[in-house]
């Protein structure tokens, strides 16, 4: 009776120790441990991975510098895994709260990258596009030194280049339908905002067209000759032609203009 008893009491000893080994939670590692896994993870394009590591050492909370540099790893690998509104939100957030951190810099460039990465067409929302133009002037005015700044100026050119577009786009929409107030005050403004943009030449067409359609032919003169006179290519190409719908985009359909013009 006595062995049975120990061999019972063993057993249940046994079953109480597997029990415990089953449910144990697996070992917590160093914020350090978890930094080189993220670092591993991004190096070999498992961009999920890393930022599931990189977050484990933001929760620790353990050490303040390398907390940094795990928020802004995270920030980079939405970037390079295509996810650019995770990216420019993880950006946005260290930046404020690490405003003097030496990658600041950086972070604002990349915030202004993470924008200038979601632009689409023209026929659809434009914030991406004014997203991206804030953010790399303020990047330029800020660090007009930095080693981005080149990149940044020739983003930030095309980025204008297609406010502008998007402009004559819109101008050229309220020509085709009429609405000449509309594109009169539209195209004004945009030789206003846009000056010595090479998209002007279209600018100036619409606006003449605009003019002459609407029955101010003093004004629709007036602008011929300065479209003669800044840019000639242009001129010869459309003088005579009237006012054409950009190729492919025929209509609106995802656009919304409001104007005060009928």
């Amino acid at each position: 009776m006595h062995s049975r008893s120990l061999r019972f009491l063993g057993l249940c000893s046994l079953v109480a120790l597997l029990g415990a080994c089953a449910t144990a939670p697996a070992p917590v590692k160093s914020p350090e441990t978890y930094f080189k896994e993220g670092e591993a993870a991004y190096a070999s394009q498992h961009f999920e991975d890393a930022i599931a590591q990189f977050k484990k050492v933001k929760e620790s909370y353990s050490n303040p510098e390398l907390t940094a540099q795990a928020e802004l790893k995270i920030a980079d690998a939405h970037f390079e895994n295509g996810a650019f509104i995770e990216a420019a939100a993880a950006y946005e957030d260290f930046r404020k709260l690490h405003p003097s951190n030496e990658k600041a810099p950086y972070a604002l460039y990349r915030l202004g990258l993470s924008n200038y990465s979601q632009i689409t067409g023209i026929d659809t929302d434009q914030t991406a596009v004014k997203n991206a133009v804030h953010y790399l002037e303020m990047f330029l005015a800020q660090y007009p030194n930095s080693e981005y700044a080149a990149d940044a100026k020739a983003k930030l050119a095309e980025c204008r280049g297609k406010e502008l577009a998007y402009e004559n786009y819109v101008g050229n929409f309220y020509v085709r339908t009429k609405k000449y107030a509309a594109a009169v005050k539209r195209l004004n403004e945009a030789l206003q905002r846009f000056p010595g943009e090479p998209g002007l030449a279209d600018t100036l067409f619409y606006l003449q067209q605009a003019y002459q359609k609407s029955g101010d032919t003093a004004r629709a003169e007036e602008i011929q000759k300065r479209l003669d006179a800044e840019y000639p290519a242009k001129a010869r190409e459309v003088k005579g032609e009237e006012a054409k719908p950009v190729p492919g985009k025929d209509e609106l359909p995802m656009i919304i203009f409001k104007d005060s013009g009928k």
